[in-house]
């Protein structure tokens, strides 16, 4: 028969014609090809002489690999070829998988500190199901055959440096790899080859270990933006209202010298600011949010090389018209103008007041303790969804210095006929019970928590309803 090429999949023949050979397959009466080529028929048996061989890779075998994927403690490399064999891998096989640990006899953090994607290496297959497992530590002739600078993309070069074993020539970087004999070729002329250089059972140094303790963003190394070694300064496009350092990061500002612009009218623009703030003194930054459709949102916010000019600006533009409205310029840190002051609570001693009926007031409350203390302030505590009173209360009594007494005295007495619970408050004065938790807040005292169990009951109990009388 006269051989013809044929794909994988294809049918070629039938079992009434020939039996299936080399590079073919029987289905259901038909004979079919499994590779790409020419396809014959010798003594009855029909085969497929493969134009490239497809090559299972078995436990034991030498393959050359490309690292493509790295996790913290595992990783992938791509298997491009088994050594001392022609042809392509199965594509079931044409990945292996490996651990941290089966990079080199030495302790390493994570893979990416031994290995980097795009490096070529040797490996030993040490397993093929259910996936194909590699192994660079156990041969002194597996590990990194080949590898680029990861910031300029030149041949690293192996050169021993304290903790690093390989180095760029045409810049700074220095790194580890877990070398094979032949790394960069010349290499395995030595003696020990390159491997010696992993240092094999020693201790990282303190060059290394100050690295590592980083963590994996603190040694991460991302290719150049701007590559050039002609000594030309490097400059980076920058937005205006940016600051110039690196990652589109704004620089802080000293303090005093940041501005903060507020009425401006909506239709102003950012340079008719820069132009009217830069009569007294120079302007490191000006930003104007841009509004909805308008030019600005009312604000913005403008920096200057300097304290004094930033002073100069508030003397001179606070209160300036624009387009018939007043500015109001200030110094954007401070906090006095911001409005966010605490609530001061009022003087004296703050006081516990718990158990309370429900129906209780404060104007009841402060006739309560009229004669014994004299009330500055009072708190009734509310529920925040219903508004109605949870059963308790802060008071400040003006008696500090009887505080103690006065609780004394008014613990257990009676309003609206239910015993009161009356106690120094967390963070009032001369109080016993302020104790502190382990995260440092106040907490609680046994008087505050029983009250609140007792008003919780309290509120839980059924309301009796009146029955209707028989008549």
């Amino acid at each position: 028969m006269t051989a013809s090429l044929v794909t994988p999949g294809m049918q070629v023949s039938t079992t009434s014609e020939c039996e299936a050979g080399e590079g073919t397959i029987e289905r259901d009466g038909t004979i079919i090809s499994t590779v790409i080529g020419q396809f014959s028929i010798a003594e009855g048996i029909g085969s497929v002489a493969a134009t490239k061989m497809v090559n299972s890779v078995s436990i034991g075998d030498t393959v050359i690999c490309e690292i493509t994927r790295l996790n913290e403690k595992n990783g992938e490399a791509q298997i491009l070829v088994i050594e001392g064999q022609t042809g392509s891998i199965t594509p079931d096989q044409l990945y292996g998988q490996f651990r941290v640990t089966d990079l080199v006899d030495r302790y390493m953090h994570q893979t990416s500190d031994a290995v980097r994607r795009r490096d070529i290496c040797r490996a030993e297959v040490k397993r093929v199901s259910p996936v194909v497992s590699i192994s660079f530590r156990d041969r002194n002739d597996c590990g990194v055959l080949h590898a680029i600078c990861p910031p300029c993309g030149s041949t690293l070069i192996a050169e021993l440096n304290g903790d690093w074993n390989v180095k760029c020539p045409n810049c700074d970087y220095q790194s580890f790899r877990a070398l094979a004999d032949n790394f960069a070729a010349g290499w395995a002329e030595l003696e020990t080859g390159a491997s010696a250089l992993n240092n094999p059972g020693k201790r990282w140094g303190k060059q290394a270990e100050t690295l590592f303790a980083k963590g994996p963003s603190g040694r991460a190394t991302f290719i150049a933006a701007d590559v050039r070694e002609d000594g030309r300064e490097k400059s980076y496009f920058r937005f205006e209202g940016e600051g110039g350092s690196a990652g589109g990061r704004r620089d802080k500002p000293a303090p005093g010298t940041r501005l903060f612009i507020g009425g401006l009218p909506r239709d102003v623009t950012t340079e008719q600011i820069r132009d009217l703030f830069e009569k007294h003194g120079v302007v490191k930054d000006c930003f104007l949010p841009a509004g909805d459709g308008t030019a600005n949102k009312g604000f913005g916010f403008i920096t200057f090389s300097s304290k004094d000019e930033a002073t100069a600006a508030i003397s001179a533009l606070n209160s300036h018209k624009i387009s018939g409205r007043r500015i109001a310029v200030k110094d954007a840190d401070d906090d006095s103008k911001k409005g966010n002051n605490k609530r001061k609570d009022p003087e004296g001693t703050k006081v516990y007041v718990g158990n309370l009926p429900f129906k209780a007031t404060e104007d009841a409350i402060k006739k309560h303790f009229e004669g014994t203390a004299t009330v500055n302030g009072m708190v009734l505590a509310t529920d925040k969804n219903t508004g109605k009173p949870k059963g308790f209360a802060f008071i400040w009594i003006a008696e500090g210095d009887k505080g103690e007494e006065i609780v004394a005295k008014m613990n257990g007495s009676e309003l609206m006929g239910r015993k009161i619970k009356v106690d120094i408050a967390q963070g009032g004065k001369k109080s016993s019970h302020a104790a502190k938790g382990g995260d440092g807040k106040p907490v609680k005292s046994n008087r505050e928590l029983q009250a609140m169990r007792e008003e919780e009951q309290d509120s839980k109990k059924p309301r009796s309803r009146p029955h209707p009388k028989k008549e």
